[in-house]
């Protein structure tokens, strides 16, 4: 049996939409609780099963969105309903990030915690654990901020980039600043320098640590929630959350602390990594046939087609002939074609499709 160390904490963030995955990832049912790669788990149990390695199940806490509570039970049905927290309102990843480490640090001063997304594709488990370990045994020791950064392998243009101190022979860098999506010369200039890496917003620090951080540069979202601290981890906690929760402050956590904190640090993972924020990034994850095309729950007839992705809900056979590099989703309600150029349109493709037929349908 394995032995955990029962200081170690995770939380998953899974309360977002996933809109560019439309239509398949709708506000009912958003890309997280979804087999996206047709391996048989969906990425909410991706990523917990890979956090499991290295945290006890019953250490882990998922943030996610009061309408996705039931399908979060349905899909962890190990965990009780005191790991989930509910956001009564949709924020950024501040106050839910606060919360859960006021929650943890009530339960566990000596409490070392992991902040993940729910969404994202990491193929080599091991490498993921070993890095995970390094970051917690370091956070474990110091009062510092840890983050894991992805080693850029092309100059993508979509993700943050987080520029270090390389100091060779160290596992820690220290972290000099964060940056914005980049333009293309920005990102290729990154590469070329070789101490920038993509900002993946997985964290670990003590939750003691990240507190103090908020009370140090945002004391007014911190001085909300530390007025019912006395309520959290009990009955009384449900109430104070809906009531003082959509007060907070709309700001993310590489806004509110990384990006003013001078105790971050990063590690550059060993591992490979997606986010998964857009059908093509999911094409280039997945298996591909002799012309290119990559499919999930599909079984396909291609003539003269080469380059596209297809995702159909019920294994559907679907021919095509003479299609390149284009995105088809067949879901239940809604039928998809869009050139894979075109994939950053499709969350404007989805606005318009719930203004003109039904809200529902997004």
């Amino acid at each position: 049996m394995k032995s955990y160390n029962q200081d170690y904490y995770a939380v998953i963030m899974a309360g977002g939409v996933g809109s560019r995955f439309w239509p398949l990832s709708t506000a009912k049912y958003p890309k997280q609780f979804h087999d996206m790669l047709g391996l048989g788990e969906t990425l909410l149990q991706s990523t917990f099963n890979r956090l499991t390695s290295v945290v006890p199940y019953e250490n882990i806490l998922i943030l996610s969105n009061e309408a996705y509570n039931d399908i979060i039970k349905e899909q962890l049905p190990k965990i009780t309903q005191e790991q989930i927290i509910l956001e009564p309102a949709m924020l950024n990843t501040a106050p839910c990030i606060l919360l859960a480490a006021m929650k943890i640090k009530k339960k566990n001063l000596n409490a070392v915690m992991i902040v993940a997304p729910s969404d994202h594709f990491i193929n080599d488990e091991d490498a993921f654990a070993a890095d995970i370990n390094l970051a917690l045994k370091a956070a474990s020791k110091e009062d510092i901020l840890v983050t894991l950064g992805i080693k850029p392998t092309f100059p993508n243009t979509g993700y943050g980039y987080i520029k270090y101190e390389k100091e060779e022979g160290k596992d820690l860098q220290k972290v000099e600043v964060f940056t914005e999506k980049p333009t293309l010369r920005n990102a290729k200039k990154y590469l070329e320098e070789g101490n920038y890496v993509w900002n993946a917003g997985i964290f670990i620090w003590k939750a003691s640590f990240i507190a103090d951080s908020f009370k140090t540069y945002l004391p007014e979202m911190f001085d909300l929630f530390n007025e019912g601290i006395e309520h959290l981890n009990t009955p009384k906690e449900e109430k104070f959350v809906k009531e003082t929760y959509p007060e907070a402050k709309n700001i993310s956590i590489d806004y509110a602390i990384m990006e003013k904190s001078d105790s971050v640090y990063i590690i550059p993972a060993s591992f490979k990594w997606s986010d998964l924020g857009t059908w093509g990034s999911l094409y280039d994850e997945l298996a591909k046939d002799e012309n290119n095309n990559a499919v999930v729950n599909t079984r396909l007839l291609p003539q003269d087609a080469s380059g596209n992705i297809i995702y159909t809900h019920n294994s559907k056979v679907v021919v095509l002939e003479g299609l390149q590099d284009y995105i088809i989703v067949d879901d239940k309600d809604v039928l998809l074609i869009v050139p894979k150029e075109k994939e950053q349109e499709i969350k404007e493709i989805r606005n318009a499709v719930m203004t003109k037929f039904d809200e529902n349908l997004g």
